[in-house]
């Protein structure tokens, strides 16, 4: 089962979040049929907007995170709710390219580099907050350090992985967003740095030991505590009323024409591949507003 738990260093001044999102991110692989390279890209997203929805709290709220950069891999867009639960799918599952000289995975090629960072915070009211920002490798944890130092002014360490096997199914799939808060000085900022120096990397850290362990692991020295732990999964909320819903945007001409070409009206889920299916007997639906 995923999880994501929060931790607070005793003096208040560092705050860390981490996620273990292994089951989810295989998941995704399965639904969208991604290549490696295309499913550690998307499991890195997911696993930060799992982390940045989860700060939402009010129930109802979403968070939307959008990345392109211009590679063969196309838009990633993972959108995630108050909890942490995330769903998403990258524009081309099927990227393939070489791995990078130290045998690893070459995200920051797939995903590019000539691109945005883009966050839309929706709260239920009004129109959604979002901000942007340029991305500065590709390789994701270090573009969204930097969207929270540029767009909101936090000084965050951010680490991200996913760890795919020989037969492409997902070993490890997590990460951590460690921040200071208001009060923090230079000496902490140096500790923390530290810390995350030492730690090693986030799937080798889910290998050995959990994400509980993680998280106090990157606050040590810092007398941390676990204020919050939450039960996560990729969770997709398409359903036929929401796709009526959908295609009621659509005028009733383009509809007649497609049921009359078509003999049918068939919309599929970006996030869950689920098709839904209206035909002649559903006229009454699809025309319920027309």
């Amino acid at each position: 089962m995923d999880k994501i738990v929060r931790a607070l260093s005793g003096d208040g001044l560092v705050k860390i979040t981490a996620v273990d999102l292994t089951d989810a991110v295989e998941r995704a692989r399965n639904i969208h049929r991604t290549l490696p390279v295309v499913t550690a890209a998307l499991g890195r997203v997911m696993c930060a907007a799992s982390m940045m929805g989860n700060a939402l709290k009010s129930e109802g709220d979403s968070l939307t995170l959008r990345i392109n950069g211009g590679g063969p891999v196309g838009t990633v867009l993972v959108v995630s709710d108050h909890l942490g639960n995330v769903r998403g799918y990258a524009q081309n599952p099927q990227v393939d390219i070489p791995l990078r000289e130290d045998g690893k995975l070459n995200v920051g090629a797939a995903v590019g580099r000539q691109g945005m960072l883009t966050v839309i915070r929706d709260m239920g009211f009004g129109e959604p907050v979002s901000g942007s920002t340029a991305l500065v490798s590709g390789e994701i944890a270090q573009d969204l350090a930097q969207y929270f130092v540029e767009s909101e002014q936090i000084p965050t360490a951010c680490a991200l992985g996913v760890l795919v096997d020989r037969d492409q199914h997902v070993l490890a799939a997590g990460g951590y967003i460690a921040q200071l808060l208001p009060g923090a000085g230079e000496d902490v900022a140096e500790k923390l740095e530290e810390n995350v120096g030492r730690a090693g990397s986030a799937t080798s850290q889910l290998l050995s030991g959990s994400v509980e362990d993680m998280a106090l692991r990157v606050l040590a020295g810092f007398e941390p505590r676990i204020v919050e732990t939450d039960q996560v999964s990729y969770r997709c909320l398409c359903s036929r009323s929401r796709v009526l819903a959908a295609l009621s945007g659509v005028t009733r001409e383009e509809l007649e024409t497609m049921l009359r070409e078509d003999g049918r009206i068939e919309v599929k889920c970006r996030f869950c591949d689920r098709s839904y299916v209206f035909t002649d007997a559903d006229r009454e639906l699809l025309f319920r507003d027309k």
